[in-house]
């Protein structure tokens, strides 16, 4: 994201907005962003991100933020400030990178970016964060036998393509140099584990348990007759990571059920799971499964009454299934930001709040966490709560039907909307047809004349 684009921005996990240099803030955001995914602070926006009336002087701000990093406990990674003017007027902006260890304050307090706010940790919290914290950081270490002639120069220009597509701007730089910010290759130029992953054609040369296994059951358990497998099908997949998720992705496409229901006078295909519900699930297994773990593959179960993803790896830092919707850390942080870049995550730290609101949507149950010291797994089930249709709906005409179709997508519909949605049909039969449905009980006459609009009853 360009600097200026952060200005237009709002605050979250990544971003913050500081109207002062307060010594006490920034370390308090140094820390909070350095223990979780990194982030950027802007100096010189007020909450809502207005310019701030008085601005910061520049000595004023090296002097503060020398101060708070002597007020972070080990010192905090800071990149250097970056002047940027506006429309508005002039901000500072400072980038604080995501850090291996595990920082405090001088009191003694350890925070996490939670959303808008910098959030202190428990004791528990603490030790599940220090611990994910001491396992290094994987992603980054160099694989042996691995070179960069190794890398994809496929998969590399479709990385450029998608990276200029989400960002608005093409990259013009050295690729070389591009893959060791984005920690494809180290300092040294050596293809590292997060490198051979994303762009490698065959990455399971190196990393044989970075492979997919799908199977498909015919019921609800993984035992057929006289104790056999109950799978009919089963694929073992292979290839870079976003491979991986569009073969996974078009593999349970081509296994799930699809219906169809008719609304009003349109056919609509009624798919076994959200796609979304789906795709995310399949992302979030890839994203942040442990790569470390040695023979133990992701595996895709697909059952009569629920599909599982099971990722090797427990959750990571301090995160549980309790606070897995409101937090947010990766164990890959570099592979998530890839994959983000590559377009297959639409926003950062919103995936599981929307795979439950389109779970909810469809009509189905929530999705099922099952968090074990090894394994994360995420079921989504098949079943849609039946609803037992409104006696008036055998009462109504097709036009009728239409409409108290748009009212339960839309809230309400008034004279003018109708008319749209029946086109070449006279104004006075769509008033009747309402006047109609007031008469039996089923919507609602609000208001008068131009204001007038319908509801259910």
């Amino acid at each position: 994201m360009a600097n200026l684009d952060l200005i237009k921005s709002e605050q979250g996990p990544r971003l913050a907005f500081l109207e002062k240099a307060d010594v006490n803030a920034i370390a308090e955001t140094l820390v909070a962003f350095a223990n979780t995914e990194g982030g950027t602070i802007v100096f010189g926006l007020k909450d809502d991100g207005e310019i701030a009336p008085k601005k910061i002087e520049t000595k004023a701000l090296e002097k503060a933020l020398r101060e708070a990093d002597s007020a972070c406990n080990p010192p905090v990674v800071v990149g250097n400030w970056e002047e940027v003017e506006s429309e508005k007027g002039t901000v500072f902006t400072v980038r604080i990178p995501r850090s291996i260890e595990l920082h405090a304050l001088s009191d003694g307090r350890v925070l996490i970016r939670s959303g808008v706010k910098n959030r202190p940790l428990g004791g528990q919290e603490i030790l599940k964060l220090a611990s994910a914290k001491n396992t290094g950081d994987f992603e980054t270490e160099t694989v042996p036998g691995a070179t960069i002639d190794d890398f994809s120069n496929k998969m590399i220009t479709e990385y450029l393509a998608k990276r200029a597509e989400r960002t608005k701007r093409p990259y013009n730089g050295k690729v070389a140099d591009l893959l060791k910010e984005i920690g494809a290759t180290d300092k040294d130029g050596k293809a590292t584990v997060n490198g051979i992953l994303m762009f490698s054609e065959y990455p399971q040369h190196w990393i044989p348990q970075s492979s997919v296994v799908f199977a498909k059951f015919v019921g609800k358990t993984p035992r057929g007759e006289n104790g056999l497998a109950g799978y009919t099908r089963r694929e073992e997949l292979t290839g870079p990571l976003p491979r991986l998720i569009e073969n996974a992705w078009n593999l349970i496409w081509s296994e799930m059920a699809v219906s169809a229901v008719v609304k009003g006078l349109e056919r609509e295909e009624t798919y076994e799971y959200p796609q979304f519900a789906v795709r995310e699930a399949i992302v979030n297994a890839i994203c942040h499964r442990d790569y470390r773990l040695k023979g133990r593959r992701i595996e895709i179960r697909m059952y009569s009454d629920r599909l599982e993803v099971i990722s090797p790896g427990g959750l990571p830092g301090f995160i549980t299934v309790e606070n897995i919707v409101e937090e947010h850390f990766s164990r890959n942080p570099r592979i998530v930001n890839g994959l983000f870049q590559w377009g297959y995550i639409e926003e950062l730290g919103l995936g599981i709040d929307r795979m439950m609101e389109v779970m909810q949507q469809a009509g189905h149950k929530p999705p099922y966490f099952d968090a074990r010291p090894y394994s994360f797994a995420v079921t989504l089930y098949n079943e849609r709560e039946k609803q037992k249709a409104p006696e008036w709906s055998r009462n109504t005409n097709h036009r009728q039907a239409r409409a108290l179709q748009y009212i339960r997508d839309h809230g309400s519909i008034t004279n003018r909307e109708y008319r749209s949605l029946c086109q070449g049909v006279s104004a006075e039969t769509l008033r009747l047809d309402l006047a109609d449905m007031v008469e039996q009980g089923i919507l609602l006459k609000v208001g008068s004349k131009k204001g007038t609009y319908y509801i259910l009853k």
